[in-house]
Order: C-alpha cells, then structure tokens, then sequence
C-alpha cells in the first residue's frame, strides 16, 4: 500500500470511529484451545467456527481472476479445517493472551503471491472491510495500525476482533465476522450489520 493510501486509511479509522468504546477492556487471561491447553505464540492452530453446520476453519482465497491479495475466507464445507495459523503478540510472551495485540499469519498456503501471508484490515468498495494477506509482522505503531488483532471472550469460547492498541491514538474497533457475498463466499470481515464469528482454536 502507498504511502498516500495508507495515510487515508488511517485518517478514517481515526476520524470515523472515534466515539466507539474499546473492547479490549478486560484482564488479559491465556487463550486455551478445544483441548484446554495454553495457545502458544509460533505455533499452528487451525481457526474453527463454534457454531458447527456453517462452514469450516478459516482459510485464504483469491478472488477472480487476480493472484493478489490472498483473502481470509471461511471453507464452505464443515468438515474442513481451512489452513492454520500462527500467532504473534506484541509482548513477544510465550502464550497468547486476550485482550493482546497479535499478528496473525497463515501457514502452509502455496501461492504465486508475491507477498507475506500476515492478516490485515483491508477496505473495499462495497463498504465492509475484508481481510487480505500483506501485512507486516511486528514493528507496532501508528505504521502498521491495520494489521494488528486480538482475541477476546466470547462467552465459554473466543472471538477475533479488530481493536489496535499499538500506538497512543483511539481507532476503529469492531468484532470480525462472516459476510456471504451473491455467490456464496464466506469472507471474515468488519461490518457494523453482522454478528460476530465465534471461534475455537485447534493445535494443527
């Protein structure tokens, strides 16, 4: 992304969003996954949906015809996992915990795009803002705002939400969810008018 572009996405996120409160409010505590164990930064976990019988795990896509960016979707089939994922918080701690800004990359994608495999913020023109490869592991500031995560509560399981507190500014903050275009693709995404996408971890 431009310079320019990356400027006026950040002055939309900061301008347009500032009277939401946080939601990465709460006492951080270690992210466990289905087995009980302590999620651990580097290590591959597959993304599972809660609510079984609406797709699978979180994978990555293309969309048309175009190699680049690679999309973060969720499989159409339940008995797919998607591929895994690692996990990085900006503490550099061992065990990932809520509440705690983290880059997300997937793992075990082959692809002739040319560009690293972190999850970030990226809007498109039909008004919801998808999630795209090209991010930028670590380095946390004002530089990198949309390509920071975290994982929250979300009653007995979690949920992924957009709510970046890697530099002194308030920002958009918004749980991420499913939106299902015309033809049927499953995109993780941020929209104000779809529920939150509950999901449990599965060491891969």
């Amino acid at each position: 992304m431009s310079t320019t572009a990356m400027l006026a996405l950040f002055s939309f996120l900061l301008i347009a969003f500032t009277s939401n409160p946080l939601l990465g409010s709460a006492t951080p505590e270690p992210v466990l996954d289905i087995s009980g164990q302590k999620v651990r930064t580097g290590v591959n976990y597959y993304i599972l949906p809660v609510i079984r019988g609406r797709g699978g795990g979180l994978t990555l896509s293309t969309i048309g015809n175009n190699s680049c960016p690679l999309y973060v979707v969720q499989e159409n089939l339940e008995v797919l996992n998607g591929r895994p994922a690692t996990f990085s918080p900006v503490d550099k701690k061992g065990v990932v915990h809520t509440s705690t800004d983290l880059n997300i990359r997937s793992s075990g994608i082959r692809t002739t795009c040319d560009q690293s495999t972190v999850w970030k913020l990226l809007k498109q023109l039909t008004g919801v803002w998808f999630l795209s490869t090209g991010g930028v592991e670590g380095n946390p500031g004002v530089d990198t705002i949309t390509n920071w995560f975290k994982i929250e509560k979300a009653e007995k399981d979690y949920k992924l939400v957009f709510c970046p507190s890697v530099c002194n500014c308030q920002t958009l903050c918004r749980e991420l969810g499913i939106f299902i275009d015309d033809n049927g693709k499953r995109y993780l995404s941020l929209n104000d008018k779809i529920p939150p996408f509950p999901v449990n971890f599965k060491r891969a």
